[in-house]
């Protein structure tokens, strides 16, 4: 007699046959294949990992003008298991320096060692990703896509807030501003009237919430930390406005980099990709290599792959389906799909009343894909179905 084991259940297993717990650490490393993909490989080195990879039982997919060389530059994506792949480190290290490998060193490397997620507040708070973490949106603007987030300043900000956070909510996100598609800018001055007093009222209430101001401004920013936010959430991933990262940089603020093309006037007309997964991996690689560039340090970051922000139906299922590919670069990783445009259209243009159901299984997809926070405008029905699918893995 035989059965399956889950994958993710593997080392449980080994556990429960009290194999020790070296041993469970060693094997579980050569239970799960995690596919990488490496871009611009140069096509000498693409052959030698290839090889190598071959040699020590794993494989790695290339490009037809890889074997020739026919193409200067390549993809490549590595078939292995870490243990394969911390073995492929030392074979590469005799290699270093040929063909760009020091660089495929470096990278493998710094996946193998991401080491354990958190994020640091300026005033020392730190927040772990043992459970995901549950942002819930409140928006002080007239215009947002979906009313149900609207809220004024006074007793109805604070009866949301309260009723967000015993629901379950990590987090409060406030905005000042809508970026819906095709929606107007606001003035930096009118952001800041409505957001300022917003989280003073917040912080005076719940002095212990986390709070995220939503917003493309340094100066909101700033005097948004002046008033007691704790993390910058900057759909523009810090492009807007120049000042922004010197600001995270030096108020030691975590800051939410995300994806997006254009503006929200424009970036309907954005959309298009050849390849929406890799072209936004990349994008968020190199604000975070910007970031990094200031001294902000990967504790300070987390990733939005930007769910509706210059994409289509289809570029948005396609991100959702490979969400863990933004999960390897050691910060954690943000969902911002809650009733979003794409969830109507796949369930029949439902309006946005009506995409609470759609947005719980784009959560439960953020869960199987590794992802650590999701941020939603239904706490409850969110916490609820999050903590039991975490449950049952």
């Amino acid at each position: 007699m035989y059965r399956k084991v889950d994958l993710e259940q593997c080392s449980r297993e080994m556990q429960k046959m009290l194999v020790p717990e070296i041993g469970v650490k060693l094997m579980t490393e050569k239970a799960a294949i995690e596919p990488l993909k490496f871009f611009r490989v140069r096509s000498p080195a693409a052959n030698i990992i290839k090889q190598e990879m071959l040699s020590l039982g794993g494989e790695c997919a290339t490009e037809p003008g890889a074997i020739t060389c026919a193409g200067k530059y390549v993809d490549i994506i590595l078939l292995g298991t870490v243990g394969q792949y911390k073995r492929l480190i030392g074979k590469l290290q005799l290699m270093e320096g040929w063909f760009g490998l020091n660089t495929i060193i470096k990278e493998l490397d710094s996946y193998l060692n991401r080491g354990s997620l958190l994020t640091i507040f300026a005033d020392g708070r730190t927040l772990h990703y043992e459970k995901m973490k549950i942002m819930g949106i409140i928006n002080i603007t007239p215009d947002s896509f979906y009313a149900g987030s609207r809220v004024d300043q006074g007793d109805s900000l604070l009866c949301r807030a309260e009723k967000m956070l015993k629901d379950g909510a990590d987090i409060l996100d406030i905005g000042g501003e809508s970026t819906r598609p095709g929606s107007e800018a606001v003035s930096c001055e009118e952001e800041m009237s409505r957001v300022v007093p917003a989280i003073k009222q917040l912080k005076k209430a719940f002095p212990q919430a986390v709070i995220s101001i939503d917003t493309r401004n340094s100066q909101s920013a700033k005097e948004a930390f002046l008033a007691g936010a704790d993390i910058i959430n900057d759909v523009s991933a810090g492009e807007a406005d120049p000042a922004m990262l010197p600001l995270a940089a030096e108020s030691k603020s975590p800051i939410i980099l995300m994806h997006m093309r254009g503006t929200p006037q424009t970036m309907g007309e954005k959309t298009g990709y050849k390849n929406v997964v890799d072209q936004v991996a990349e994008y968020l690689a190199e604000r975070m290599a910007a970031c990094q560039a200031l001294g902000i340090n990967n504790d300070k970051l987390i990733l939005d792959p930007g769910i509706g922000f210059a994409k289509n139906a289809e570029e948005n299922l396609e991100l959702l389906r490979q969400l863990s590919a933004f999960t390897g670069y050691g910060v954690p990783v943000l969902l911002g799909a809650s009733r979003k445009r794409t969830i109507g259209e796949v369930l029949g243009n439902l309006p946005a009343e009506e995409r609470l159901e759609g947005t719980l299984a784009t959560s439960c997809r953020a869960v199987f894909s590794g992802v650590n926070i999701v941020r939603v405008h239904d706490v409850r029905e969110n916490f609820r179905t999050i903590r039991m699918l975490e449950a049952m893995l």
